[in-house]
């Protein structure tokens, strides 16, 4: 790194006297607008520079979708920068290592928003102690969330386990909170570099090229995601309460991936849906999946067992099943269950899936195939643009029926009547399954019903051009149940 002894400190307010430059540390916020740390920065330093560490430990055989997305975010956020004369470095290695050599000598004060994950605040502690070792200037900011998870108990200061009354006091909350300032980011007057050895983005794309299809379907920028909030508030919302759950139709917001990212801030997304003039319930039902967002941060901070196994400790004894052959079925979309299955190709295809159809493809893998939320967990994360460590954790718990406010286990999900119920005509199931393109709509969520006249008729021969299903039903929920059983009786 460069060294500025020769440089001065600045006088601002209140006798505070700050050094001459800044270095943003950009984690999940690659947006200019409600951007906390980078605004200071610039309102404060005379030269800023933000900051990317690439640690390869959080992604590699772990988040392999997201590498994908996050290449694209520094692409374009470095871009964007430059516009302000702000350089954006990216270097690989630890975050602790990287600034544990930055001394008081270098005169750069350190910027940056918060994280709301266990591990990742254990490490920001470790990082606050170096600096203050190392007589570092640092401060940190709210992240992207609406109310920082202490501020949300109850009346007895314990934490919230059911979603209803933690979102209601969460709301209030935020409602009576003063209105956010408005960061503005300062243009500087020269760009400058502080690090060595900044990496080539180009590194950080996985080595299989299976992501590069995301191209079709993802435009990865602040304004792309604006442009997405404003298609929701002008075309979405009124009618997003029955949209959402119609796989077929663009009915849901779609923003998950850029709120991850930080390409947007869910203040943003709070306070333009609330300037919506007539909120009926679809605003409700959009602003409750905000809510649960919110309180999936808590429950992994108040209960960071939560990230490790199941909440309710009753299922540590659940007698999972281990298949391989039903558990790589499932991940290529070759379960013979047609909802499932799109499902599934869909996710690989485009990096995301349909939030309803989540539920189905998880209840089936945990209650169909009882084969263990955790591996269903861990192929989401690789898979998932818009993997969220809490969201999900705290989903696949839901799902399986040994989270905090769960559904009961005893829900089953029967993937014949999702499809039928959700997809009624075999729109979604015949975008992402092409090989049953021919199944009339009264056999497309059970074409192994079709008689083989039939099938011979359409060239689509169960069992040959589309997987018989790998478990009936019937048999698999009652083995489900039994299981579930199995535990109070242990």
């Amino acid at each position: 790194m460069l060294n500025f002894t020769n440089s001065c400190y600045l006088k601002v307010e209140n006798n505070i006297y700050m050094t001459k430059n800044a270095i943003a540390w950009i984690r999940e916020d690659f947006r200019i607008e409600h951007n906390p740390a980078l605004s200071y920065a610039t309102q404060n330093h005379e030269n800023v520079i933000a900051l990317f560490i690439y640690n390869k430990a959080d992604f590699d055989h772990k988040r392999e979708a997201q590498k994908w997305w996050l290449f694209k975010s520094l692409e374009i956020f470095k871009s964007e920068l430059s516009k302000y004369k702000i350089n954006l470095q990216v270097l690989a290695g630890d975050e602790l290592d990287i600034f544990s050599k930055i001394k008081k000598k270098d005169d750069v004060s350190i910027y940056w928003n918060k994280i709301y994950e266990p591990d990742v605040i254990a490490k920001g502690k470790k990082i606050r102690d170096v600096f203050l070792k190392n007589e570092v200037e640092f401060k940190y900011f709210k992240g992207n969330i609406l109310n920082e998870f202490q501020e949300v108990t109850k009346n007895d200061g314990t934490p919230f386990k059911v979603f209803t009354p933690f979102w209601r006091t969460a709301e209030q909350i935020y409602l009576n909170q003063p209105p956010s300032k408005n960061y503005i980011v300062k243009n500087k007057t020269k760009a400058i570099n502080f690090f060595k050895n900044s990496i080539d983005l180009k590194n950080i794309l996985p080595n299989k090229k299976w992501y590069e299809k995301f191209d079709k379907y993802w435009k990865v920028s602040e304004n792309d995601s604006q442009k997405i909030l404003k298609d929701l508030l002008e075309h979405k919302i009124k009618d997003y309460g029955t949209n959402r759950d119609i796989p077929s139709i663009n009915g849901t917001s779609r923003l998950s991936p850029y709120l991850k990212f930080g390409q947007i801030h869910v203040n943003t997304i709070w306070k333009k849906c609330n300037e919506l003039k007539s909120k009926g319930i679809g605003y409700r039902k959009y602003i409750n999946e905000l809510g649960w967002r919110e309180f999936s941060h808590s429950l992994i901070n108040y209960f960071p067992e939560f990230l490790k196994g199941n909440f309710r400790k009753e299922f540590d004894k659940f007698p999972w099943a281990k298949n391989e052959k039903f558990l790589k079925a499932w991940k290529k979309g070759m379960t013979g269950y047609p909802i499932v299955d799109a499902g599934m190709r869909e996710l690989y295809e485009t990096g995301w899936m349909h939030n309803r159809i989540r539920m189905v493809v998880g209840s089936f893998l945990v209650k169909h195939l009882r084969i263990n939320w955790i591996e269903g967990e861990k192929h989401f994360r690789n898979c998932l643009l818009d993997f969220n460590k809490a969201n999900n954790v705290a989903q696949w718990q839901w799902v399986a029926g040994c989270g905090a406010d769960a559904a009961p286990y005893f829900r089953i999900f029967n993937p014949i009547l999702q499809g039928e119920k959700f997809d009624k005509e075999g729109i979604y199931v015949k975008k992402w399954v092409p090989e049953l393109n021919k199944v009339p709509a009264k056999f497309i969520h059970k074409p192994w019903e079709m008689e083989i006249k039939y099938q011979e008729a359409i060239k689509t021969i169960i069992g040959k051009d589309y997987p018989q299903p790998i478990v009936i039903h019937e048999k698999a929920r009652a083995a489900a149940l039994d299981a579930f059983q199995s535990l109070k009786k242990k």
